[in-house]
């Protein structure tokens, strides 16, 4: 199971929280949309992700998705949480707190198997750099790995302290 090995995030340098946030706000400027091509694309892939999610589990049609209320109030949140941590990479302890609620109410309230986050941040960095291509550089790549990354190893440190087993 993923969730045994414990990955070790990078750290980000100073020029490459830069370029996250830079980047970032060309996104976060159609949160909304972008977040819904990211769950859209991450349902359309992992179609398992689905069952958590009683609201439009059953949606096939990606038009469907599009349309769903649920999905696009979801997409808000995800894109939320990813712009507060991006907004905080400067406050490690903030950043920390932030994935750690994630992670946690994941793990005991959703029960959402951790290695998702694995695959939804990798979603994420393939719409983005498909949708801002212009600005998504081989150094915003390498910069947004490592974001995905510590992301990835924040929430997964909080399903691991709650004592995560499924």
């Amino acid at each position: 199971m993923e969730i045994e090995r414990w990955e070790r995030s990078e750290e980000i340098s100073d020029a490459e929280k830069k370029v996250i946030q830079e980047t970032w706000s060309r996104v976060y400027a159609n949160c909304e949309d972008v977040g819904v091509s990211i769950l859209i694309r991450f349902f359309v892939n992992f179609p398992s992700a689905k069952q958590y999610f009683s609201q439009f589990k059953h949606m096939e049609d990606p038009l469907e998705m599009e349309r769903s209320l649920q999905l696009r109030k979801h997409a808000r949140r995800v894109m939320g949480a990813i712009n507060t941590v991006v907004e905080n990479l400067n406050d490690s302890e903030k950043v920390s707190s932030v994935l750690a609620l994630v992670g946690k109410a994941h793990a005991l309230k959703y029960k959402v198997e951790p290695i998702y986050f694995k695959k939804l941040t990798g979603v994420m960095l393939e719409v983005i750099a498909e949708e801002y291509a212009n600005v998504f550089t081989p150094e915003a790549h390498s910069a947004w790995t490592k974001m995905r990354t510590l992301i990835y190893t924040h929430v997964t440190a909080a399903y691991k302290e709650v004592g995560w087993a499924q």
